[in-house]
C-alpha cells in the first residue's frame, strides 16, 4: 500500500531511538499516523514541529499497518513560536484536530479550512474571528453544527439573543423567556456579523465550548477537551479586559 499526500504535522511522539510516530492532518487522507525514521535526528525534527505543511510519502505492506512515512518540507510555521498568542492560536487548532478526528477519515473541506486558518497566525486583528468561525465549522463536521437561523420558539429571525444548549438552535429574547439564564450566550460574531471585539469572541466560544465538551468529547469516550483550547481561551481574555 501507497499513496502521496500533503498535510500539516499534529504531533510528533519518539519511537524507539531514533523514530517518531508521526501525526498528520492530510488533504486527501484525513488524519493519519505512521512512522518517521529519523525523525528524532537534527535535520527533521525542525521539520516536523506541529503547523509545519509536509509533503509525505506513506508505505504499508498491509492497509491497516501503521506503515512509514518520507517527509519533505513545504513550509514552515516556526515563527510563530515567538508570538504567545499564534503560538496558543497553533496548538489549539492542532490539539482539536487530533482530539476530535478519527484515523483515516478525509475531510477535505475542513482541512482546506485549517490551513487557511494556519496561514492566518500572527494577523491577531482577524484571527481571533476566523477561528470562531472554525470551531463552529468542526462541529459541523463532527455532526453538532450549530442551527442559527432562526428562533427555535417562535420561528423568528430577529432579536436572536440565545443558543439551546439541548439542541443547538438559536432563541429569540421573546422565546426564551423566564427560560433565559439557563441558555447559552449568541453573540453578534456568531452570526456572521463583521467585526468582533475580544470579549464577543470569547463569550461566542464559551458556547462552542459548550458544546465540544458536551456533545463531542462524550463521543470520544468522554475524553476531557484537550487543555491547549482552554489556553488560548484564558490569553484571549486577558487580551479582551486590556485598556
Amino acid at each position: 500500500m501507497d499513496w502521496r499526500d500533503q498535510g500539516f504535522v499534529l504531533r510528533a511522539r519518539k519511537h524507539g531511538e531514533t523514530s517518531v510516530i508521526l501525526d498528520v492532518f492530510t488533504r486527501e487522507h484525513g488524519r493519519h499516523a505512521g512512522v518517521l525514521r529519523g525523525g528524532t535526528s537534527r535535520k527533521m525534527t525542525p521539520v516536523i514541529q506541529p503547523g509545519a505543511q509536509i509533503d509525505v510519502a506513506w508505505h504499508a505492506r498491509l492497509e491497516d499497518h501503521i506503515g512509514s512515512y518520507k517527509v519533505e518540507p513545504i513550509r514552515s510555521r516556526a515563527a510563530v513560536i515567538s508570538d504567545r498568542y499564534a503560538l496558543a492560536g497553533l496548538n489549539a487548532v492542532t490539539a482539536l484536530i487530533g482530539f476530535c478526528l478519527a484515523e483515516r477519515e478525509p475531510h477535505q473541506a475542513l482541512y482546506h479550512r485549517s490551513e487557511q486558518l494556519l496561514d492566518l497566525l500572527g494577523h491577531h486583528d482577524v484571527w481571533a474571528l476566523a477561528y470562531l468561525q472554525w470551531e463552529l465549522a468542526l462541529l459541523e463536521e463532527m455532526g453538532f453544527g450549530l442551527d442559527l437561523r432562526a428562533c427555535a420558539v417562535t420561528g423568528a429571525t430577529e432579536g436572536l439573543r440565545y443558543v439551546s444548549p439541548r439542541s443547538g438552535k438559536a432563541v429569540s429574547d421573546q422565546g426564551a423567556g423566564e427560560w433565559a439564564d439557563k441558555l447559552l450566550a449568541l453573540p453578534a460574531c456568531m452570526l456572521g456579523a463583521g467585526e468582533a471585539t475580544d470579549a464577543e469572541i470569547v463569550q461566542a466560544l464559551h458556547t462552542t465550548g459548550f458544546f465540544l465538551e458536551q456533545k463531542v468529547a462524550p463521543q470520544m469516550g468522554h475524553t476531557p477537551v484537550p487543555d491547549a483550547r482552554g489556553r488560548l481561551l484564558d490569553l484571549l481574555n486577558r487580551r479582551a479586559q486590556l485598556p
